[in-house]
């Protein structure tokens, strides 16, 4: 998700639209009050949240460059900081974890010196390792991020984006089963990278699974099985990830071709919800649930923008914990839409400041902002 530069936090509020039918664009403002925000972030505390999908390594070598290589015309960095953080998948575990909840983090890595590492990682940040898996035909995803003074040159990737073979989905399918049944999950997040862990019948079978124990499934999709997620609550792709999986071609200001194709994507897959994000021009959502339509447009806030990294991660976190604790349309967007902004100010994947965020969104999303009495 991109958003604008522009001024300080509070400087201006651009108004949300929202669809209410056919017939039109209802302009009024939408807002909530105080109680709402703050019994929701309340709320956030202790949710378990099952997040399944490819996780990897972000590794980050920073150095300096003076000189030419005289081998090949290209720079020499001289290296002088490594850093390994959490990504994919585990980028949103950090998310889930910094808004208050629990992330129960599935997937599957190599049983690999980066497999080692990624466990690490996991234990430093705190985040329970019990629903990963370690393959011996598998390597696990890391992606080095070559940086000189302060600008990336190269990325190398090293990963496999083969689906897991029938033995290495079935132990995973049964490692969900177990952590579902011996824990209170209020949502499921499939994070899809298209690096092999979802395979079309997992994701069958979790479905099934959630919907058994009517449990929401919240869906960040990928090229390859975009098709795959009949009959979940809320898919949340970008406008790239829309054209792509559908196969047309949407400017993000053609608002009326974006609903039509939200809307055949809802009625071809049973999908209640979808969110689209929109870059510069901020959030879509319709929901379709007992016979209405709910439509909702939240434009982006004007930002200083350093780093659209990690922005997706933020905004699927935020809308997950939102629709497991029964949160309206707009507010859906609306939060989902400023925590996307927020990571998008600081430089590399981050998670979402928590206390920020809610300081945000009491200011820009309610009648009386920050004012107390």
């Amino acid at each position: 998700m991109l958003f604008l530069p522009a001024s300080p936090i509070g400087s201006e509020y651009l108004s949300l639209q929202a669809f209410s039918d056919n017939t039109g664009i209802n302009r009024k403002p939408m807002k909530t009050d105080r109680p709402t925000i703050e019994k929701l972030f309340r709320d956030f505390e202790g949710k378990h949240v099952l997040i399944l999908g490819d996780v990897m390594i972000d590794a980050y070598l920073r150095g300096k460059v003076e000189r030419i290589s005289p081998e090949a015309p290209v720079p020499v960095v001289q290296l002088n900081k490594r850093e390994n953080l959490l990504g994919g998948a585990a980028n949103v575990a950090l998310n889930i974890r910094a808004l208050g909840a629990v992330p129960v983090l599935c997937s599957v890595i190599g049983e690999d010196q980066r497999g080692q590492e990624f466990m690490q990682l996991l234990k430093d940040d705190g985040i329970s390792g019990e629903g990963i898996l370690q393959s011996d035909s598998r390597i696990t995803t890391t992606k080095f991020r070559i940086i000189g003074n302060k600008v990336q040159m190269l990325r190398v990737d090293e990963e496999m984006d083969t689906d897991l073979n029938d033995r290495e989905a079935e132990r995973l399918l049964d490692k969900i089963r177990e952590l579902m049944q011996r824990l209170p999950v209020s949502v499921v997040i499939f994070q899809d990278y298209d690096k092999g862990v979802l395979t079309r019948s997992l994701i069958e079978d979790v479905i099934q699974l959630a919907n058994s124990k009517g449990v929401p499934v919240v869906v960040d999709p990928k090229k390859k099985h975009f098709d795959a997620y009949r009959g979940v609550d809320l898919f949340k792709p970008n406008l790239k990830e829309l054209r792509e999986g559908l196969k047309i071609d949407i400017d993000s200001g053609d608002i009326e071709s974006i609903r039509s194709a939200v809307s055949h994507l809802q009625e071809s897959q049973s999908i209640r919800s979808v969110m689209v994000t929109l870059s510069e021009a901020g959030v879509y959502l319709n929901e379709k649930a007992d016979g209405k339509t709910n439509e909702v447009l939240v434009p982006a806030h004007l930002r200083n923008i350093a780093d659209v990294s990690g922005a997706g991660d933020t905004v699927i976190s935020v809308a997950s914990l939102c629709r497991a604790l029964g949160a309206s349309s707009w507010l859906t967007a609306a939060l989902s839409n400023l925590a996307g902004g927020l990571v998008c100010e600081f430089v590399g994947v981050v998670p979402v400041n928590r206390q920020r965020l809610m300081t945000e969104a009491l200011e820009l999303l309610t009648d009386s902002g920050l004012k107390t009495g």
